[in-house]
């Protein structure tokens, strides 16, 4: 909500989904004052008013919390409510190599310092560490899944890897660009985050 508020400028008309009921209503009486935005559960999505509208989709620090197939249905939801020449903006943090050494040690000196929320943060064995810190493409190791409300499953930030997740994206989209932040020019090794700027397909 706070994204869409901040470039109305840019995109005066716009729609906020989220799997969260309780989000979909905070927003809603957040930006109430703000005509032409408006938010929605991800069912909703389902209404054929919905199909190929959209000119622009983004999807930010989302898919990181999906299980496998909850990214698929995510993005191929994102298919079918984008225009043939949409822009399409997804972002996830980058939890392998050395920034997810420095995620872990910041993590633990938080909970040190006494905030509770990571004094249960999701752990690394040895093993799975080592896997993580040099993970390829295809690395993978097992990933704890939550309940949330409605049935929803969702996981955490241990073992994502956003190069896997990248190969799922270019089967359904052309990745055009391919940033990082917040030092672009220092690549995957030693940024936080990466961002995808795609376009679908085409389909001749």
């Amino acid at each position: 909500g706070t994204f869409l508020a901040s470039v109305q400028d840019l995109f005066p008309e716009a729609l906020g989904v989220d799997v969260a009921a309780d989000q979909v209503a905070d927003c809603a009486s957040r930006f109430a004052g703000s005509p032409g935005i408006a938010f929605l559960s991800t069912s909703s999505l389902n209404d054929p008013r919905h199909r190929h509208r959209y000119q622009v989709a983004v999807c930010m620090e989302v898919l990181e919390h999906c299980p496998d197939d909850i990214q698929i249905a995510v993005l191929d939801d994102v298919l079918a409510v984008t225009t043939a020449d949409a822009t399409v903006v997804i972002s996830v943090p980058i939890e392998t190599g050395p920034p997810l050494a420095a995620k872990q040690g910041a993590r633990a000196l938080v909970a040190l310092g006494g905030v509770s929320a990571y004094a249960s943060r999701e752990r690394y064995r040895p093993g799975e560490l080592a896997r993580m810190l040099f993970a390829g493409a295809e690395t993978a190791i097992p990933r704890v899944e939550y309940e949330g409300e409605a049935g929803s499953r969702f996981t955490g930030h241990k073992g994502f890897n956003w190069r896997r997740l990248q190969q799922t994206i270019e089967r359904r989209f052309a990745v055009e660009r391919r940033l990082f932040s917040p030092l672009p020019l220092l690549g995957a090794w030693l940024n936080s985050q990466v961002w995808f700027v795609c376009r679908k397909r085409s389909t001749a």
